[in-house]
């Protein structure tokens, strides 16, 4: 494929094909822009159909990055990297090892961390071979519970701005994917008091949240069908497209997934149709800024880490304010504000 026609390409800095013969590696990582700082972005593990597949998720979410670090006040630049393959079969030390030292190879430019099918643990081995990943244990840890927690408080913004007010309680909500964050995601709306409709293709994750937190298991593909009041999608990109819009019955898409609208014009789409949407890079920035922590030079501290996160309520309650004012999907009215922030610095 030529990289520079794709439609996501969009003036990336680097986009680096790694692979290596012993270890079976084979890698792509996209850095997307540096002008606030090294780029910084999660690493996912994942089967692609196509290699064309993974460059096109790699351009698409270092971009993403870019955005979200930026409009979450991060001295970060954004990239992403993708390793090809099923981490139920592929996953060895020796390939993390040489991950972490095409990582090195690129001398700080980009600092990677965990993200679909990568843990920890995982970030630890390559951090055997590099200093340049973020998110490891002893340090700011695990961050699917303060992106989890981002996403709770985007859900109660967009109930704020959509209905004036923030109580949960009988809220009906549809999950769909119930990984490690959308199960933390799960416990807040439960604790909160909202009714939970949830689906995963992992039947073990689906019988974990029915009994811990009383949610009623849907279908797959009946997860669009539902009659409720906010669309939470916590699985992969692209499920809000031209087959599930005029399915959705929900008022609000608010979830953890990066890139949620198949195409950019599928924003403009559901505002008219009455859906507040809580674009998906503001919303779910909660992991990337308790990162951030690990590398202040104070130390990392989650209370500090918290107060940012927070802020996320803030931040979308400006942006559908603005999109209402505007006229404009809230898609772009936050890329606009991601743009202004690259461009005029923090």
């Amino acid at each position: 494929m030529a990289v520079f026609n794709q439609v996501d390409f969009d003036n990336h800095e680097q986009v680096v094909f790694c692979s290596d013969k012993e270890s079976g590696l084979r890698a792509i990582i996209a850095v997307h822009n540096t002008n606030l700082g090294p780029a910084v972005g999660g690493c996912r593990m994942w089967d692609y159909a196509s290699d064309d597949d993974a460059v096109v998720d790699a351009l698409r979410l270092s971009k993403g990055m870019t955005y979200k670090n930026a409009v979450a006040r991060l001295p970060f630049g954004g990239g992403k990297s993708v390793i090809i393959g099923n981490a139920k079969e592929i996953k060895s030390e020796q390939l993390f090892r040489a991950f972490g030292r095409q990582l090195e190879r690129l001398n700080g430019s980009y600092y990677s961390a965990e993200d679909v099918n990568i843990t920890c643990a995982d970030v630890a081995i390559m951090n055997k071979e590099t200093d340049y990943v973020l998110g490891l244990e002893g340090k700011s840890g695990n961050p699917s519970p303060f992106t989890a927690y981002g996403t709770f408080l985007g859900i109660k913004a967009a109930l704020q701005h959509q209905r004036g007010h923030q109580d949960l309680s009988g809220i009906k909500v549809a999950v769909q994917g119930l990984g490690a964050v959308a199960y933390a995601l799960c416990k807040h709306l439960h604790e909160a008091g909202a009714q939970l409709f949830v689906t995963d293709i992992n039947q073990a994750a689906v019988d974990k949240v029915v009994n811990d937190f009383a949610a009623t298991a849907v279908g797959i593909d009946d997860i669009y069908d539902l009659d409720v009041d906010v669309y939470a999608p916590c699985a992969l990109g692209a499920t809000v497209n031209d087959v599930t819009i005029p399915r959705l019955k929900a008022t609000i898409i608010a979830g953890c997934a990066n890139n949620q609208l198949a195409e950019s014009r599928h924003g403009e789409i559901i505002r008219e149709k009455g859906i507040l949407y809580a674009p998906d890079y503001v919303i779910n920035a909660g992991g990337i800024i308790n990162v951030y922590y690990e590398t202040a030079p104070q130390g990392y501290s989650v209370e500090a880490s918290n107060k940012h996160v927070e802020g996320i309520f803030t931040t979308l309650t400006e942006i559908f304010a603005r999109s209402e004012k505007e006229q404009k999907s809230t898609h772009l009215i936050a890329d606009e504000l991601a743009q202004e922030i690259i461009a005029n610095g923090l």
